[in-house]
């Protein structure tokens, strides 16, 4: 079955969350667990999590189905070690903070060189700071997201995070997330039956399906492969309703969450019923 929800706000409490999603139909949903924009942030009180976890049962939306997205600020191949470490204990605390509300995915992006180190070192960094974050933590699946590739990010081709992956010592605790508009923007094409499959084919025998764990689906307002991290509305932009009909009626993606980040919050309940209303209809 296919679980389709958005990135809704946790603003007043991450409590707020679940209802947010319910409000807009949606099975699954993405969240912060903490101000995406600052370094700390109070630890969540008993109180906060307890409401959480009742909401979360009033919506109906199974923990599987939540993809938390870490801070925008953490670089965990950041080639500064002090600057690596703070990344790393922010990455740890956002874990635990998983930990805390029962969630089990923590999506983040992979990390960029700065123009200071190599590719490869910077992937080495990356690989160490999560297997170090694996040994100090449980239960929640650490979930690599592909990246545009704009400027000096790292993510961007599948054999990075095939890299990254065949690093990990425990790799029960790792995953991937496809972003549609990353990935198109990174060359990979998603909008015809045919490219849809050679992608997807390409995605399977470099890191395999067995890893993927979400999707965000998000049309572009760029062409393919320009690089460029630009979100738009589903069919308002170049990848097209096409894209998302392949990956509705991907019988390979089932019961993860498929996560809107679309620019128009208001169209997110439209969105997501059309993307239902794509189930069992496949363009050529």
């Amino acid at each position: 079955m296919k679980r389709i929800g958005a990135h809704v706000s946790a603003s007043g409490g991450v409590s707020n969350a679940p209802l947010n999603a319910a409000k807009i139909g949606a099975d699954a949903f993405a969240m912060f667990v903490k101000n995406q924009r600052r370094w700390d942030a109070p630890p969540l009180s008993t109180k906060e999590i307890a409401a959480f976890k009742d909401a979360l049962k009033q919506s109906g939306i199974r923990a599987e189905h939540v993809l938390v997205h870490d801070s925008y600020l953490i670089n965990l191949g950041h080639p500064r070690e002090a600057e690596r470490e703070k990344s790393l204990n922010a990455f740890i605390d956002e874990i635990r903070r998983c930990e805390a509300l029962g969630l089990r995915l923590l999506n983040f992006h992979p990390g960029s060189h700065l123009n200071e180190i190599s590719a490869q070192v910077c992937l080495d960094n990356i690989a160490e700071s999560l297997n170090f974050a694996i040994a100090n933590t449980s239960g929640v699946k650490l979930v690599l997201e592909d990246t545009a590739g704009q400027g000096s990010n790292l993510g961007y081709d599948f054999a990075q995070l095939a890299y990254v992956i065949d690093k990990i010592s425990n790799k029960d605790r790792i995953g991937v997330c496809i972003d549609t508009c990353h990935a198109f923007a990174a060359g990979y094409d998603l909008h015809s039956r045919q490219a849809y499959e050679r992608t997807m084919s390409e995605f399977d025998r470099t890191i395999g399906y067995k890893f993927l764990s979400g999707m965000h689906l998000n049309d572009t307002k760029n062409e393919l492969g320009v690089r460029k991290d630009r979100h738009e509305s589903l069919g308002r932009g170049f990848l097209g309703l096409g894209a998302f009909e392949n990956i509705m009626n991907d019988p390979n993606i089932d019961e993860i969450p498929l996560i809107l980040e679309t620019i128009d919050d208001s169209l997110w309940a439209e969105e997501i019923a059309l993307l239902r209303s794509m189930q069992g209809r496949r363009k050529a």
